[in-house]
């Protein structure tokens, strides 16, 4: 990688400063975790529960905020990625299988939005939608290969913005005042499969496994950014460093969970008082919504989808190539040119090229991505007690290991995350 690869940007020798520090990293992973596939969870969980499940949002938040600033500390102190600091430090039995989850979970959730994508313009295009997915995707890759991580970095903070679509589409759903009062802070459980598996499923993709990966690379790419080629030059952070990365942090896991929120209140005050309780696709909800709501609501739920697609899709092949390129000791990072970095962009576009190919295989893509949730829900707990050893470990992260309040956070979170799949279990059984 030449000096020319590593340029500073102004925007990372400033520190983010006034609405740069706003609109930080935290709020592009943020946004990144309400991609067109948890839009269609929270979509069917209104509509299933209505107003009654809001609860889940606040809930979910601390889980949200503990999963990612441990995975950014994580990159931060030890200047390496999750699976750079897999690779370094624990056997190679444990990379392999946790690889092996992470990047299918990856492939698929990437060929599930690409096809959520593609239904939502459909709504405001009628093209045929396999040609729409094909070519969302080759933009997707020629920005990922052709651009700067700077110019990639600034199109996704202004990408999670257009997320305030769906605060626009609570608002015209009229939502009843008590109802989401009640729902939002008085918390219902039903002990059936049916509302266990939502649970599971909203679980399982705001704590979605490419969001550890994500987060944990981008302090590295920040970090290259300025300059830090090595894990030696990148490692270690003071004090005040962790200090803000929590306060972006912060602010992009409420920005998510607010449009969790929003998401649930626009399909639960509409669809649900309305008995249309079956929705399988975020384009679905959308559609569902213009009699209802107007056509304003499902144009702005529409919008949601394929503007946050833009954004989570490179995150989730990114990502996966990220983990690849770590687990086998390639170089590779998008501040990197491609020529530079062959391998590592041929990877990102062999896995962007089967998340399309999983899309002309009959089956249904969001179908197959609320399972995916419930494994996910079943799959965090190890994920996370393992980021939980690594940063509670000494070589890695020297003086910087968690606080007590952080330790018990996160076993709660695995707990509670554990719980909720268990009981899912169980009504299986019963």
């Amino acid at each position: 990688m030449t000096e020319a690869d590593l340029k500073r940007s102004p925007a990372s020798q400033s520190k983010k400063r006034g609405l740069g520090r706003i609109l930080g990293r935290g709020i592009i992973s943020g946004a990144a975790d309400d991609d067109p596939s948890a839009i269609g969870t929270y979509a069917s969980a209104g509509a299933q529960f209505g107003p009654a499940i809001l609860w889940t949002a606040p809930v979910t938040l601390p889980m949200m905020f503990t999963v990612v600033y441990l995975s950014s500390k994580l990159g931060q102190v030890s200047g390496r990625g999750l699976f750079h600091a897999i690779r370094d430090f624990y056997p190679r039995w444990l990379l392999w299988s946790v690889l092996f989850g992470v990047v299918i979970g990856n492939t698929i959730e990437a060929a599930a939005n690409l096809g959520g994508m593609a239904a939502a313009i459909n709504i405001l295009v009628p093209v045929p939608i396999p040609l729409i997915v094909v070519a969302v995707a080759a933009i997707l890759l020629v920005i990922q290969v052709f651009g700067s991580y700077d110019l990639i970095r600034r199109i996704f903070r202004w990408l999670a913005l257009t997320l305030l679509a769906y605060a626009g589409a609570a608002v015209l759903s009229k939502p009843d005042f008590l109802a989401t009062f009640k729902g939002s802070f008085v918390p219902t459980v039903e002990f059936n499969k049916e509302f266990l598996s939502i649970v599971v499923a909203i679980i399982g993709t705001t704590l979605s496994a490419y969001l550890y990966t994500w987060q944990s690379n981008e302090e590295i790419e920040e970090e290259i950014a300025e300059g830090k080629a090595t894990v030696e030059e990148r490692k270690g952070a003071s004090d005040d460093d962790l200090q803000k990365s929590s306060r972006e942090i912060l602010v992009g896991m409420t920005f998510s969970n607010l449009i969790m929120y929003f998401i649930i209140l626009a399909t639960g005050s509409t669809l649900h008082a309305n008995g249309q309780t079956e929705i399988g696709t975020a384009a679905q909800a959308a559609e569902a919504l213009k009699p209802i709501a107007g056509d304003a609501a499902g144009y702005l739920f529409a919008a949601g989808i394929v503007s946050v697609g833009f954004l989570a899709v490179p995150v989730m092949t990114t990502g996966a190539a990220y983990d690849l390129a770590q687990s086998f000791g390639i170089k590779g990072s998008l501040n990197a040119k491609a020529g530079r970095a062959p391998t590592f962009y041929i990877i990102i576009g062999l896995v962007t090229l089967i998340a399309v190919a999983l899309n002309f295989l009959g089956f249904n893509p969001m179908r197959a991505l609320v399972w995916s949730g419930i494994v996910q829900g079943f799959s965090t707990p190890p994920l996370l007690f393992l980021i939980l050893l690594m940063t509670n470990n000494r070589q890695i992260m020297g003086d910087k290991v968690n606080s007590r309040a952080m330790n018990v956070l996160g076993c709660v979170t695995a707990a509670v995350i554990f719980a909720a799949s268990a009981g899912l279990v169980v009504t299986w059984f019963l």
